[in-house]
């Protein structure tokens, strides 16, 4: 911040801390009741929904309290006019003088842009038409001592955006689409799993062992066990667990953790559903998350055709179904098939790096990221994963190359993926073992042996299917949202001043 700005900072702060002053503690109301006798505020879409319509000049018997931040102040002599702000909108207030008496008149002069406030009047319209309320009474609720930002360009910095969210709320109802179109899309999907028997569960977000995913964890230590703790990358495999308990259909949302990259589909903090279904396979799984989905795109959107990054995206069922070596081979131009032995030539002449560590499917799997997921515009549901990129999915049915994986992509985003669950344990056993091979020969990426997990199996668990579904790139896809981090409420930032 420069000189000059922390100068023109330092008067508002001392101007306002003297207006605060002026009014004395008294003048500040505890409760809207206790100021104006309403026990709570009338929402502004409310007042706009019962008087939409009004014609000009129009003055009615209707009394409303309402409570919120001004967001504009405008003075023509002896009228004063505010815009108050509340969760749902804006609506005017009309403060004459003429009607009120010195008390009220003297608080109005003290009312600046970000001040909340209260106030008692009749609904009616200007002369210019605009629904108002004509003030009566007025309650100073909070002083605000430090200015919002200006209201038609708003906090326009993307970083102060997101460290300072609250003023970005305060600022741009945009942002408080994306915070309610959140809330719509968990409630939704909380209704439909529940009207089908699902029950909602918890799990330990500290893990011994971080599993169900193959990623980079956050660690923690546990001071009084005096053990290392990570925090979880998945919700899956505790949930398993619930399965082999009986708990026949379970779901979570949660919180997950990876220590990774962050880009405009990517945070390392994030949110997902997991459900799991005994005696279901991959195929029951696929329509329930059709079902799910599209729930959700009609509750945010209120129908299943929108724009998305400048384009139609149509979620009307059925969704398109491919498999990744088929759609890998359609946009290579020639058969990808596991026992190539040049994939690894082939993903260099399309310019996708590879390790030499990994094995053929691992090479057909980035493949496929690079060069086929971005362009899946159209809801699809990409199936029959290579065995060596999915440990814990059942080998398929047809080729035990490949397992009962799909992947459902919508706008070129991945939103969640699927199984049907392996549940043989030893077959379980080889795939970790495995995969601790791969992590031996350097790739960094692998799933970790989880031998808890493995005694659970031994038990027995139900055949079964499951998904998880990334709430915010959901989000990403249902608002049109620039990156996850608009999104995410309070994103993670580097320190202001920090290295």
């Amino acid at each position: 911040m420069t000189e000059e700005a922390t100068g023109r900072e330092a008067e508002v702060l001392r101007a306002r801390r003297a207006s605060r002053e002026r009014l004395g503690d008294k003048a500040f109301a505890l409760t809207l009741e206790q100021a104006l006798g309403a026990r709570e505020p009338t929402s502004t879409s409310t007042i706009r929904e019962r008087h939409s319509g009004l014609p000009s000049e129009t003055a009615t018997d209707d009394v409303a309290t309402v409570a919120g931040r001004v967001v504009l102040r405008r003075k023509f002599g002896k009228l004063v006019f505010l815009v108050v702000r509340d969760r749902d909108g804006e609506v005017q207030l009309v403060c004459d003088r003429g009607a009120l008496d010195d008390a009220v008149w003297a608080l109005v002069d003290e009312i600046d842009l970000g001040d909340i406030i209260g106030a008692t009047g009749r609904i009616g319209t200007t002369r210019k038409g605009e629904l108002s309320i004509f003030v009566d009474r007025l309650a100073m609720l909070t002083k605000a001592l430090r200015p919002l930002p200006e209201k038609w360009h708003g906090l326009r910095d993307p970083d102060l955006q997101q460290r300072q969210r609250y003023l970005h709320l305060a600022t741009d109802p945009t942002v408080r689409r994306y915070t309610m179109a959140r809330a719509t899309v968990l409630r939704t999907l909380r209704s439909e799993l529940d009207a089908r028997g699902f029950v909602e569960v918890e799990t330990p977000v500290l893990q011994n062992v971080a599993g169900g995913a193959m990623a980079r964890p956050f660690t923690t230590h546990h001071n009084v066990l005096d053990i290392d703790l990570k925090l979880r990358i998945s919700l899956e495999l505790y949930l398993k667990r619930l399965l082999v308990g009986g708990l026949e259909r379970v779901y979570e949302i949660g919180r997950t953790f990876r220590n990774e990259g962050i880009d405009r589909e990517h945070n390392p903090e994030f949110t997902m559903v997991e459900l799991y279904q005994a005696f279901a396979d991959y195929e029951d799984i696929m329509r329930l998350t059709e079902e799910l989905l599209t729930a959700s795109a009609s509750a945010v959107r209120g129908g299943l055709v929108f724009e998305f990054r400048g384009r139609e995206l149509d979620l009307q069922p059925p969704w398109r179904r491919v498999t990744v070596l088929d759609s890998v081979s359609g946009v290579v131009g020639e058969e990808v098939a596991l026992d190539r032995t040049d994939l690894g030539k082939l993903a260099e002449r399309h310019d996708v790096r590879v390790d030499e560590a990994w094995g053929p499917g691992k090479i057909a799997l980035e493949l496929f990221e690079k060069l086929v997921e971005p362009t899946l515009w159209e809801p699809t549901f990409v199936c029959d994963f290579p065995r060596e990129v999915s440990p814990l999915a059942r080998p398929h049915r047809a080729d035990r190359n490949l397992t009962e994986h799909f992947d459902v992509v919508i706008g070129g985003v991945e939103q969640g993926t699927a199984f049907s669950e392996l549940t043989d344990p030893d077959e379980q056993r080889a795939k970790f073992e495995l995969q601790a091979a791969e992590r031996a020969a350097g790739a960094e990426e692998t799933h970790p042996y989880d031998e808890d997990f493995l005694v659970a199996l031994e038990h027995g668990m139900p055949p079964a299917g499951g998904v998880g579904i990334g709430i915010d790139r959901l989000l990403l896809v249902l608002t049109d949202a620039p990156s996850l981090r608009d999104l995410i409420l309070f994103p993670h930032h580097r320190p202001e001043g920090g290295g």
